[in-house]
């Protein structure tokens, strides 16, 4: 394949639902290793509370979703500040998920962090994707 095919299908975003979710799982993909990479090293490097680090690491992982997103998922609408907005808001409320999941996991049955992380990003994928398709890049 040649780099100016590449750049092209990077360029063309996908109009139908299925292919768009294709590539929101590969930016959702990479947003969850930003995200669980720095739930890592915040709990356990630095020994930082398990859902005060989950907050900190889901909200890097949002600013990296959110720029993937806009280049390679969704068209924007151009009105950049107003969709991150709404995404964010989104956003925050899978954060509410993914801490009470979270928490319920670990605090409550005893499941390992990380583990428990796995669990809430799989719960709140579709949350995300699917309010964020209608909410923030509909046409």
């Amino acid at each position: 394949m040649r780099i100016e095919n590449i750049k092209e299908f990077i360029k063309k975003k996908p109009e139908d639902t299925f292919h768009q979710f294709l590539r929101y799982l590969v930016a959702g993909g990479t947003a969850t290793l930003v995200d669980l990479s720095v739930l890592f090293v915040l709990y356990q490097f630095l020994h930082i509370n398990h859902l005060v680090a989950a907050a900190v690491s889901y909200c890097c992982g949002i600013l990296t979703n959110f720029t993937i997103n806009v280049l390679f998922v969704f068209e924007s609408s151009g009105r950049i500040k107003k969709e991150f907005i709404i995404f964010a808001s989104v956003g925050a409320i899978g954060l509410l998920w993914t801490e009470l999941i979270l928490w319920s996991l670990s605090n409550k049955l005893g499941i390992p962090v990380m583990l428990a992380k796995i669990v809430a990003v799989i719960f709140v994928l579709f949350w995300n994707f699917f309010m964020r398709k209608k909410l923030v890049f509909r046409k």
